[in-house]
């Protein structure tokens, strides 16, 4: 289990930079990509939106033509230390296709402040959000977007979302972050045991009533498919390992209306077709 190997080991599943065929050409395709999104979206794009007073504390939401059936708000990854939504805009393109608004919240990172500030974070995104759109709410994230987006069924939800979550997508998560104290990147989560207990999801109860998909490459390393097994068993819930896809481009599904991630995030069944 990856809970038991030793640091060199969890350094390497983790961090392993050769684990990804040619991996640095994606940030900037990703970027170029969200930025063509961006620039087409401009009359339904409402971008850099506060939901408090530090720099990094906004939200982007595009809205679909109409009224929106509901909303999806994406977690972005970057092991909770880089990024920010901008970067994946283009994925709320599958969902706009389906009349959902689409929800990317950005966060403050490590080693500013700590993984709990982070998870605060995040609720208070959803919490500003979810007052300005009406509608069932379905949660999704990508590695450690993923874990937040678990994070949020474990807590009790602000009043704006008190009744409306519908279903939770945690895409390549990390739901157990124990192992992580004992690789590299500790040197900036600085997760202390108890703390690394308290945030991780797979060792807390889901609110109840909630749908839960795990969803996570095939070809990905043995740490991330240990993390998605061990939500899902934990959760008792539905896991897909998507065939042939790694950490980076299992997200890309997203963008495609019929693709088979996109029509899981939103619930779809194979009779409703991207308008």
């Amino acid at each position: 289990m990856t809970a038991f190997l030793d640091p060199e080991e969890l350094n390497l599943e983790y961090l392993d930079p050769d684990a990804i065929p040619d991996a640095e050409a994606y940030p900037p395709r990703w970027a170029a990509r969200a930025e063509a999104f961006r620039d087409g979206q401009a009359a339904a794009a409402y971008l850099g939106l506060p939901y408090g007073p530090d720099p990094r504390q906004w939200t982007d939401i595009f809205r679909p033509a109409g009224e929106p059936k509901g909303l999806l708000v994406f977690i972005h990854g970057g092991y909770w230390m880089s990024y920010d939504p901008r970067s994946w805009s283009h994925l709320a393109a599958g969902a706009i296709r389906h009349g959902w608004a689409v929800a990317m919240p950005c966060h403050r990172l490590a080693p500013d402040v700590r993984m709990r500030d982070i998870t605060a974070d995040i609720r208070a995104a959803i919490d500003a959000i979810t007052q300005d759109i009406d509608g069932p709410v379905i949660l999704a994230g990508h590695s450690a977007g993923g874990h937040l987006a678990a994070r949020m069924l474990t807590l009790s939800p602000p009043p704006a979302f008190a009744g409306r979550l519908r279903r939770v997508v945690p895409i390549s998560p990390l739901g157990d972050l124990r192992p992580l104290v004992f690789t590299t990147l500790n040197d900036k989560l600085r997760l202390d045991a108890q703390e690394a207990r308290e945030e991780s999801p797979a060792l807390a109860a889901p609110q109840p009533g909630v749908d839960v998909h795990v969803w996570v490459g095939a070809s990905e390393s043995p740490a991330f498919l240990w993390q998605a097994r061990r939500l899902a068993y934990k959760w008792k819930a539905a896991w897909t390992p998507e065939p042939g896809k790694h950490h980076f481009d299992v997200i890309e599904g997203l963008a495609d209306p019929d693709s088979a991630l996109t029509r899981t995030v939103l619930g779809l069944d194979d009779t409703e077709a991207a308008t």
